[in-house]
């Protein structure tokens, strides 16, 4: 059931994810918005999206919330390093950058899954 709740949780995050890109690529094309503000943009989409799959994981196993939207947003930031290494074929960030997108990640689950 565990295993169940968080695959769901991880369609979920990535479904928020796709549509929250969406929305930032058509606010760039429709605004020529500026590099620090994709990137804050992009940064937005990652919290927002693992704050979702805590969320979500948190109503759904009710017991250790945290460490579950915990988990959630760890396993959030593999699957996103594993699909870019998918697409690129090659580690495309640099240390400092993958550090703080898997605290970001982490911090989005877990807080998504304290306050579901």
């Amino acid at each position: 059931m565990k295993l169940k709740a968080t695959l769901k949780s991880l369609l979920c995050s990535y479904a928020v994810t796709g549509l929250a890109l969406l929305l930032l690529a058509f606010l760039l094309y429709q605004f020529d918005l500026g590099e620090k503000i994709v990137t804050a943009g992009i940064v937005i989409v990652y919290v927002l999206s693992s704050f979702t799959g805590g969320f979500v994981i948190g109503k759904s196993v009710q017991k250790q919330k945290f460490l579950w939207g915990l988990l959630l947003g760890l396993c959030y930031f593999l699957l996103l390093i594993g699909v870019s290494w998918l697409v690129e074929h090659r580690w495309d960030m640099g240390i400092r950058h993958a550090v703080t997108t898997l605290f970001l990640c982490i911090a989005g689950g877990t807080l998504g899954g304290m306050l579901s």
